[in-house]
């Protein structure tokens, strides 16, 4: 049975939906790609800590909450959400096919292809595919991405969505959203990064994605166990804060003038130093010896000074995305806010851009 809806087609007015594992993060796009993407509106609601546990809804009744306070805030009658998984819980591999296959004839072949890769029964996974395109010159095969992942994985995140009052109309991968919107970044890079190799590093609370693309294709992936909660608890031990007031007065910059010498700093060397590993790693384990431009997200990369500490640990040409930059905003929208919180909404960027696909 093909039933994994991550490649099911667009949906009207459908928002994209980011649960990470501090905060949901919603965002609705309006316009096209052709005249312009504008912001509708956008709300970020922290998590209760442990609610999402290594991608996992640890507390569902806590994930739905957050969910529907995101959707108060939006207040927008939204009805339909476009939803990720993280790549971590998600198999994917690309096939070659026959070309000129009816789509059920195609299933069946997936399917086959699928039981040789799936380490489980597949009446246990959701099971999807996409076809890429041709395959050489001849035209005779095509290449064919199937993506499966646990039956439970997809419901969890289903069932918090339907808790809040909403519809998961579009399960994605948190890595293919970050991608799509990707493409919006890219074009603030010179000659739009034709022909480059980018790494996309994004910074969330306790893990950090490295995405390394060329040509909007991804070539290496990889995540790290390092994120802004470190820089969180340095803060709750040194000024006897709780967990939520430390990453408050994080998000605020409300911390005594030491912060910025005694642990913004030392945090951000060891971030840095952080993805220079993870570029080791890059070029160890693949025939590429260089890296053109990186591109920093996740709620860290706003930090004061990080893309220029990158930049010269790495001697490597640093940013900080923003996939909302030369958008159109609508009123509801402030446009200084939404700069500050653009690097932590990639994924949920991407996953809004559904509602346009072909």
């Amino acid at each position: 049975m093909i039933d994994f809806a991550i490649f099911s087609p667009r949906a009207r007015q459908l928002a994209g939906l980011d649960i990470s594992s501090s905060s949901v993060k919603l965002v609705e796009l309006a316009g096209s790609e052709k005249e312009g993407f504008r912001v509708e509106r956008y709300a970020i609601e922290p998590l209760p800590r442990d609610a999402v546990v290594d991608g996992n809804i640890a507390n569902l009744e806590a994930v739905g909450d957050s969910i529907r306070r995101a959707v108060r805030r939006m207040g927008s009658g939204l009805k339909n959400v476009a939803v990720a998984l993280p790549a971590a819980a998600v198999i994917t591999k690309r096939i070659i096919l026959p070309a000129g296959l009816r789509e059920q004839e195609m299933e069946v072949q997936v399917e086959s292809e699928a039981s040789q890769y799936i380490p489980f029964a597949l009446d246990e996974v959701n099971l999807d595919f996409q076809v890429l395109g041709p395959l050489g010159e001849g035209g005779d095969e095509v290449e064919v991405l199937i993506a499966a992942s646990r039956k439970e994985k997809v419901e969890d995140r289903v069932a918090a969505v339907e808790a809040a009052g909403l519809k998961a109309s579009v399960m994605d991968v948190d890595s293919f959203a970050a991608q799509s919107a990707f493409e919006l970044i890219s074009r603030r890079l010179p000659e739009q990064g034709r022909n480059k190799i980018i790494a996309l590093i994004n910074i969330g609370a306790s893990v950090t994605n490295v995405t390394v693309l060329r040509n909007g294709q991804q070539i290496y992936g990889r995540e790290q166990a390092f994120g802004g909660n470190q820089l969180t608890q340095d803060i709750a031990r040194q000024y006897g804060m709780s967990a939520e007031e430390a990453e408050a007065a994080k998000r605020s910059g409300d911390l005594p003038e030491d912060y910025a010498r005694d642990l913004m700093r030392p945090f951000l060397d060891s971030l840095a130093l952080e993805v220079s590993r993870a570029l080791q790693f890059f070029f160890t384990s693949t025939q590429y010896n260089q890296v053109d431009h990186i591109v920093l997200g996740g709620g860290c990369a706003v930090l004061p000074g990080l893309a220029e500490m990158v930049g010269g640990r790495t001697q490597i040409s640093t940013i900080v995305a923003n996939p909302f930059e030369g958008m159109t905003l609508s009123s509801n929208v402030r446009s200084k806010s939404l700069a500050a919180d653009a690097p932590s909404m990639i994924v949920a960027c991407g996953l809004a851009m559904r509602r346009f696909d072909a």
